[in-house]
């Protein structure tokens, strides 16, 4: 009995030591590059080899497919007389094994289409995946062609990495023209600087707008080239833009100073109230002042935004301007100027308070779109900044659709959004 269990551990351990096809394929790769002196990865490895066997293998099962019989198998008497015709030499770029020399054969028709590797195809399909992924990352035109040389020992031109990237410019338009939501709870609008080499190198605000559904998703709404003097004329026009593709109603539109936005809302979506971000003004007030006054103003200032109502928030900056008035009067100023956009959000339930009383909801995407800008100093073209800023965007959902996948806790808000804008509330979705 006791050998009869041991005999079947014995087996139970050779049958864990099977290896799987796929395990045993990689093993006798490694054993041949082993025994041939030649080394797995690299401009002369043997997955070189090995990829070359493998398109020219699928070439072949292709030309068999197209022909109708194996090679040297045609019958005699067929109706067709096409027959193959030899083969032509065709470098194409593999992301895994760099410059790939392959025979793609040919028939005497012409009639051939190769599918796995297509005709003028020089780039395998994940080539232009790195590209644009390497661009989403900042890099430019030159580093990723250094890249390639370096990694891959492939020769790619940075006029054909300018082609790859430029493919995205009309899926880009597509999604810049994409329906939207009827109704969003809540849309943030801030910029991000960038420098265009336009005669000269200037800087130009890029503004992105995140708009937030009634089901808690965030969804990167647009983007738009500005020039610094943006009024009402522009924000009109971006207003219409995202009214046009389906906005209806938006409870709340959340920026900071963007001169002659709040003005216009009004005339696009009549009940959307205008919140001037807290967090903005919160660093605009200790810009204006001295450092060594700032703990006492950081507990004023508390007193202001954190008032249970506007009639307090009042109290407390009236409270603000007779301590600092004297000494910080554009401090002061500053205040009274934002004061109707500010108070709005002291109307709500605290969960609604903490949820746009800033532009936080857009910071982290700013701050992935301000690594990729450092990354490639300037832009040649207004055109170049927003398909690197929109390959960013894209980056952030899998699906491609610009919603992000970086979570924020707006599904508890949604219950108190529902209860207080009932009566704009979605009708089957009204609590």
């Amino acid at each position: 009995m006791t050998s009869d269990l041991v005999g079947s551990r014995k087996n139970e351990s050779k049958a864990a030591r099977e290896l799987s096809p796929e395990q045993a394929a990689a093993a006798a790769m490694v054993a041949e590059a082993k025994a041939r002196g030649l080394a797995l990865t690299g401009p002369n490895g043997l997955l070189k080899v090995f990829t070359k066997n493998v398109l020219e293998t699928a070439l072949s099962e292709e030309m068999t497919e197209h022909l109708g019989y194996e090679k040297n198998g045609a019958e005699p008497g067929r109706d067709s007389t096409n027959v193959r015709n030899g083969t032509r030499s065709k470098t194409v770029v593999s992301d895994a094994a760099g410059e790939v020399r392959v025979e793609v054969p040919r028939d005497r028709d012409a009639t051939f289409e190769p599918q796995i590797v297509k005709k003028r195809q020089r780039r395998l399909g994940d080539v232009d995946e790195i590209v644009v992924s390497l661009y989403a990352k900042g890099l430019t035109t030159g580093e990723i062609s250094a890249h390639f040389a370096e990694i891959y020992g492939a020769s790619v031109s940075r006029e054909t990495i300018s082609r790859i990237t430029d493919k995205v410019v009309a899926e880009m338009n597509d999604w810049a023209n994409r329906p939207l939501d009827s109704i969003y709870v809540a849309v943030f609008i801030d910029a991000i600087h960038v420098k265009v080499r336009d005669g000269q190198v200037a800087n130009r605000p890029v503004y992105a707008a995140i708009g937030v559904t009634v089901d808690g998703h965030k969804d990167v709404l647009g983007l738009w080239m500005g020039t610094g003097g943006e009024g009402a004329k522009f924000w009109m026009s971006v207003l219409v833009d995202l009214k046009n593709r389906g906005i209806g109603d938006v409870f709340f539109l959340v920026c900071d100073g963007l001169k002659g936005l709040p003005e216009v809302v009004a005339n696009v979506w009549p009940r959307t109230i205008v919140q001037t971000c807290i967090v903005h003004l919160v660093r605009n007030t200790f810009r204006l002042s001295s450092r060594r006054d700032w703990d006492a103003i950081k507990r004023d200032v508390k007193a202001i935004y954190t008032a249970p109502s506007p009639d307090a928030a009042l109290i407390a900056l009236d409270e603000l301007d007779e301590k600092w008035a004297k000494k910080y009067g554009a401090m002061i100023r500053l205040w009274r100027n934002a004061w109707n956009e500010f108070v709005p959000f002291l109307d709500y339930d605290v969960e609604i308070r903490q949820m746009i009383c800033s532009t936080n909801a857009i910071e982290s995407l700013n701050a992935r779109y301000r690594r990729a800008v450092r990354a490639r100093g300037h832009f040649p073209t207004e055109q170049a900044a927003l398909k690197c800023l929109y390959l960013v965007t894209r980056s952030l959902d899998p699906t491609g659709t610009g919603s992000t996948r970086w979570t924020m806790r707006w599904k508890p808000v949604i219950n108190a959004f529902a209860i207080t804008f009932s009566d704009r509330w979605p009708a089957a979705e009204t609590y």
